[in-house]
């Protein structure tokens, strides 16, 4: 059994669920959608992500023999669930943003239409994989914006919560605009460029710094970029530049960078190496990119790590996947704070000058607003539909990082007036 591919990897209640709903015979058609209630602070808009995993997940979804052994050892469930779920598959259909699209709070960003039983299984797995590629492509995109062009590398495998979220955050990253990952298995996995270094365990391996460069840019004579900051910045810069050979850049990962880039410049500038790169890291956040950028620190490219792979100023987001429709009827929640839109929705997007975000309306399905309709088929009769790839994914993101400001969102009268007749039914 592959863990992460495994039905079992969701919260013990859609299964529960699922029994309930398969005794009385609630399998008519359903419809949930994935949206986020509110922005975290300090952010104005968020990025979609993680749709290409969230429809594999859907497309190869089974319960197999381990699943179902311990469905019916472990007393949970009634006699006969178990092989009731020998033929689960998803058959339904998806809408969804494509990835990359900029979205904001009460825009669904994911529909499923199902019936119920497949629609509601599927729920926490969805909601894991679309939430955490979402906060980390959505940290991205800021971080892209501070750094105005300058190169950005991924650095947080290491301090990923868990192996999936570090390769899924490196794929998220690469989505909202960083230029490649310093993860190896994001090339073959996702065709995404891989960076790398040194270690300064490297440096202190040796018995000196010099030696330790020779060594290094011998082994990589056309890709050596050499660590200077184990010991002293400066002098290691130096005997950088003394280095034979091609040196293709250094980089620092500790002191004052804006004063160290600049001294270090000058360094491999006056050694005859203008065409070398200074590339920084350490504890980098869109803050810190944004203020040595604005500052003229002449630092070429930026590796980040804890800061975008945890998110560390926004790690969660109000996301929800909710019950929308089911037997051809709409459905709303009413909890205080909590409360949805009700009914199959549409997001409709319009530009102003300079193609500039102007108006999204959000309203139901059938009530036709002027823009661009976002939601489009990505999943129909439980199989993917062709859509673009991670590359057309990246470059749609980085044209609407262009359109900026965020747009105002209007909730239609068509979709008030549905919630008011759901809400007088109800009564």
């Amino acid at each position: 059994m592959n863990p992460l591919s495994s039905p079992l990897l969701t919260d013990l209640y859609q299964l529960t669920m699922l029994q309930a709903y398969y005794e009385q015979e609630m399998t008519q058609t359903a419809v949930f959608e994935l949206f986020v209630r509110k922005l975290p602070p300090g952010r104005d808009f968020l990025v979609a992500a993680g749709l290409e995993q969230a429809l594999e997940l859907l497309e190869q979804l089974r319960f197999g023999a381990e699943e179902l052994d311990w469905i019916e050892r472990s007393r949970l469930f009634r006699p006969g669930f178990a092989a009731r779920l020998a033929g689960w598959r998803f058959t339904g259909d998806v809408h969804a943003m494509p990835e990359g699209t900029l979205f904001f709070p009460d825009e669904p960003i994911l529909r499923v239409t199902a019936p119920m039983p497949e629609a509601q299984l599927v729920e926490t797995r969805l909601l894991n994989l679309v939430h955490f590629q979402t906060v980390v492509a959505s940290k991205a995109a800021r971080i892209r914006l501070a750094a105005r062009g300058k190169g950005l590398i991924d650095f947080g495998l290491r301090r990923a919560h868990g192996a999936e979220a570090g390769l899924l955050a490196a794929r998220a990253a690469f989505l909202a605009g960083f230029d490649g990952t310093a993860t190896a298995l994001a090339a073959p996995r996702f065709g995404i460029p891989v960076f790398g270094t040194m270690a300064h365990s490297f440096v202190q391996a040796h018995d000196s710094e010099a030696a330790a460069f020779a060594h290094f840019a011998a082994a990589f004579p056309d890709n050596a970029v050499l660590l200077v900051d184990t010991y002293d910045t400066v002098e290691g810069a130096r005997r950088a530049a003394a280095t034979p050979g091609r040196l293709k850049g250094v980089r620092l990962d500790s002191g004052d960078l804006d004063d160290l880039s600049r001294k270090v410049r000058r360094v491999l500038d006056e050694a005859g190496h203008r065409g070398a790169i200074i590339f920084a890291s350490g504890n980098l956040d869109e803050a810190r990119v944004a203020a040595l950028v604005d500052a003229g620190a002449p630092i070429d490219s930026f590796g980040v790590g804890t800061s975008l792979t945890t998110s560390a100023d926004a790690p969660y987001l109000d996301a929800v996947y909710k019950l929308q429709e089911y037997a051809g009827l709409p459905r709303r929640k009413r909890s205080t704070g909590k409360a949805t839109w009700p009914g199959r929705k549409q997001v409709w997007r319009s530009y102003g000058a300079g193609a500039r975000f102007a108006r999204d309306v959000v309203s139901v399905e059938g009530d036709a607003q002027p823009g661009e309709p976002l939601l489009v088929p990505a999943m129909r009769a439980g199989r993917r539909l062709a859509l673009p790839g991670l590359t057309e994914a990246r470059a749609r993101c980085l044209r609407e990082l262009e359109r900026l400001p965020a747009p105002a969102v209007e909730i239609s009268p068509a979709l008030r007036a549905l919630a008011d007749a759901v809400d007088r039914a109800a009564l």
